[in-house]
């Protein structure tokens, strides 16, 4: 029974409240998120595959490159009636390419003139001496490998200005003219030899500019040659007829 207590007209209940809460308490406790720190972080395989992704693009990339320097005839693959559109943009590619070079010989302070043609399906670069002075050898290198290095940054800065891949060929103070022709007898050597013995011949490891010139020379001997091996030891083998 309630115990209630008169306050002047108003009843009021004293009767205390002794009902437990039994309303269960479904505020969630904090726990470490394992889930989102595993998902912030790329697993293992993920990692793998973006780096297998990027070396087969490479492979790729360089393997085109290769066919193209490798070619022996040499000859445009476009449309006749597309010949002058083709110049043109060989033309403009040589245009960008001289923008590049004066640029990064200011920069470096560093003498030579830029001259700039078109040798079949390619754009020709080439850095010589000035007026005012030679141009610095160190920037061919042992072997050539600066002004190859300077050559894929010419190209790069040529795409990235154009939009299409570039093949322009660079040279710097006449050293491929000189070793075009220090090639062509070595050639011409080699491709005596094995008319003589009937044997194929392996030359030495030559960059992809190089190779493409013992190949141009073996073809115009009427004879087959193959590139073998990988960079840098990637070389030429002349096969009798």
């Amino acid at each position: 029974m309630s115990d209630t207590q008169a306050t002047g007209d108003v009843a009021v209940d004293t009767t205390p409240d002794t009902t437990p809460d039994t309303t269960p308490d479904t505020t969630p406790e904090a726990t470490p998120d394992a889930t989102a720190d595993a998902a912030s972080t790329p697993t293992d395989a993920a990692t793998d595959a973006a780096i297998d992704a990027d070396d087969a693009a490479i492979d790729a990339d360089d393997a085109t490159r290769d066919s193209d320097d490798d070619a022996a005839d040499g000859t445009a693959t476009e449309d006749k009636g597309d010949k002058p559109s083709r110049v043109r943009q060989l033309e403009r590619e040589g245009e960008v390419a001289a923008d590049f070079l004066e640029t990064l010989l200011d920069i470096a302070d560093l003498d030579g003139d830029i001259d700039v043609d078109v040798d079949g399906d390619r754009a020709a670069v080439a850095i010589v001496d000035s007026e005012d002075g030679r141009v610095p050898r160190r920037l061919v290198g042992p072997g050539g490998k600066v002004l190859e290095a300077l050559q894929e940054l010419t190209r790069l800065a040529v795409q990235v200005e154009t939009g299409e891949r570039s093949r322009l060929m660079l040279d710097i103070a006449g050293h491929r003219a000189e070793r075009r022709s220090t090639l062509v007898d070595l050639a011409k050597t080699a491709i005596e030899q094995v008319r003589t013995s009937g044997t194929k011949s392996a030359l030495e490891p030559m960059s992809a500019f190089e190779r493409k010139v013992v190949h141009d020379e073996v073809a115009a001997a009427g004879l087959v040659s193959e590139s073998e091996g990988v960079e840098p030891n990637r070389h030429v083998v002349i096969l009798p007829a």
